[in-house]
């Protein structure tokens, strides 16, 4: 019978903490499925819970060792009791267990069919991998933010999982959109329809005239410098659960509206965005594609802030 290897975060530290045990293939409980995992996203919350930050780890400190991983794609081979949704060998992706379960880092996992949208044959199952946790992020931001039509919209780290998503939303939703990024990235971010600012560049934000709404996916230093670009009844979502607060606080002072966020899944918003991709209207950037075994090089990726759109784990390779 085939093992199930898994990766775990057995205490938290740097990415060669992340260790690979074997365990059995799980089955699936009443309402859940089995899926025989293809891929898994990797997402900076997982590197940042590996090193024992944020709300994830905090809860799951006594429950070590902890797979992480919210991003999934691969195919249903076994059906637990009153799961109806889904047949077998059906191919599905999923935003799971968030925030606290994790699971995905595993060759077979049991999910809870409701937490799953079925992958149609014109969408790979990588792209599939990439769009859950990072596509409804964007799409989520973007909701609260309330953009309008002709608004102009600034997103910090344009070239990332959210950040590519998000400008491809906010360009359908007719708003002039800015986004910053490493030199190396520049003409990607302006093919998405934005128009590029290289954030080494010093007061990058300064020749934009009125920013409407900031969508900060960076946190820290860097987005409360941001802050001084706005005017007053501004929009500030922020992503980064570390520093909300205190950029937060920050745009009050200053008469901007600024609003925190933690992602909620929601697998009728993930089949619109699988939609939106069979329909060629969102396109998906994965940039690399790494053999599970070496989950350390992508967490050490993800830190590097460089990553363009998604690093994804081949759990089968």
């Amino acid at each position: 019978m085939p093992s199930n290897a898994k990766i775990v975060i057995s205490q938290f530290g740097g990415p060669d903490q992340l260790e690979i045990l074997d365990s059995d293939i799980p089955s699936p409980q009443e309402g859940e499925v089995l899926v025989k995992v293809s891929y898994a996203g990797v997402n900076p919350i997982d590197v940042k819970t590996r090193a024992g930050l944020g709300w994830a780890a905090q809860h799951n400190k006594n429950n070590l060792p902890w797979t992480p991983g919210y991003d999934i794609s691969g195919m249903i081979i076994k059906q637990g009791v009153g799961s109806h949704k889904f047949n077998l060998n059906d191919m599905v992706a999923g935003f799971i267990g968030f925030p606290l379960r994790g699971g995905g880092y595993s060759q077979y996992v049991c999910v809870p069919e409701n937490e799953l949208a079925l992958v149609p044959e014109d969408i790979s199952l990588k792209a599939a991998a990439a769009i859950p946790l990072a596509g409804q992020t964007a799409a989520q931001a973007l909701e609260k933010a309330q953009i309008q039509s002709g608004e102009t919209v600034v997103i910090l780290a344009g070239a990332g999982g959210v950040g590519h998503i998000a400008i491809q939303i906010a360009v359908a939703a007719k708003t002039t959109v800015y986004a910053t990024c490493s030199s190396d990235n520049i003409e990607y971010v302006n093919s998405l329809g934005a128009t590029a600012i290289d954030y080494t560049k010093a007061d990058y934000l300064k020749d934009i005239g009125q920013i409407d709404v900031l969508i900060d996916l960076v946190g820290g230093d860097v987005a409360l410098q941001a802050l001084n670009y706005l005017h007053p009844g501004s929009r500030v979502i922020t992503v980064p659960t570390i520093t909300a607060s205190s950029i937060c606080e920050q745009a009050s002072q200053q008469g901007i509206i600024g609003v925190g966020m933690l992602v909620e899944p929601d697998v009728t918003q993930l089949e619109e965005l699988v939609k939106l991709i069979s329909a060629g209207m969102i396109k998906v950037e994965v940039e690399q594609v790494i053999n599970y075994q070496d989950v350390s090089h992508a967490h050490k990726k993800i830190e590097t802030g460089r990553a363009r759109g998604k690093i994804l784990l081949n759990m089968q390779s």
